[in-house]
């Protein structure tokens, strides 16, 4: 597979969709890639605070270290996109979702008095995304996904532009959390329940990056155009 051309000003979300291994490094330094995808590489480096060259460095370091064929989905079938999205990304999350608001709920009942409003927020930031992402998952079901499916992805311009809008509010919500777990860096005297909500919190987000970059930047682009 030839190497893509990843400069500065190379749009994070294209850099995502042209060489998916570059996500590693994005997730490492927790570049969003989907809902922060139409910046410029360069942009995203420097609202990090990280250096664009030693960036660019680890994409090609990323590239060169594989022979692994990554999956195209930009060339994928639409509905054998879908049907990924749905079962890598949104199964998962309908046990995913419950569980870590509920350790975040523990965490903070136990716990709370140690640090009481980081605690009380990251409660509140993780129900507030259960409840954004659960009805926003339905409505791709129930309208969006069936319209793509039946082949009227290009009369979807509603709806998509609902999505994105939500997409938005949940990118919003996972800097808030990454905010509040302090770059998910586990507390030393964390309990088991504190470690796990941090590491769970941590996967959610690399996760949600995936799968909102798939729909963001592959599946409606393609949708809207077929």
């Amino acid at each position: 597979m030839q190497t893509p051309t990843i400069t500065r000003s190379t749009p994070v979300g294209h850099v995502a969709t042209a060489a998916p291994l570059a996500t590693r490094v994005f997730a490492r330094h927790g570049i969003d890639y989907c809902c922060g995808g139409g910046i410029a590489l360069e942009v995203a480096c420097a609202r990090q605070g990280i250096e664009v060259d030693a960036v660019l460095a680890e994409i090609e370091a990323e590239l060169e270290s594989t022979n692994d064929d990554v999956a195209g989905w930009g060339d994928a079938p639409l509905d054998a996109l879908i049907e990924h999205i749905l079962r890598v990304y949104h199964r998962p999350l309908d046990e995913e979702l419950p569980r870590l608001e509920a350790m975040a709920q523990k965490v903070h009942r136990v716990h709370g008095e140690k640090d009481p409003e980081r605690l009380g927020g990251l409660s509140a930031a993780v129900s507030a995304l259960k409840a954004e992402l659960e009805p926003h998952m339905m409505k791709e079901e129930q309208i969006l996904f069936p319209m793509i499916l039946a082949g009227q992805g290009a009369m979807a311009g509603g709806p998509v532009h609902v999505m994105e809008i939500e997409h938005e509010e949940a990118g919003a919500l996972l800097r808030t959390i990454r905010e509040l777990t302090n770059d998910f860096e586990v507390p030393a005297a964390a309990c088991n329940t504190w470690r796990a909500l941090w590491h769970g919190l941590a996967d959610l987000e690399r996760s949600l990056h995936e799968h909102i970059h798939l729909e963001n930047n592959i599946l409606f682009p393609r949708a809207l155009s077929s």
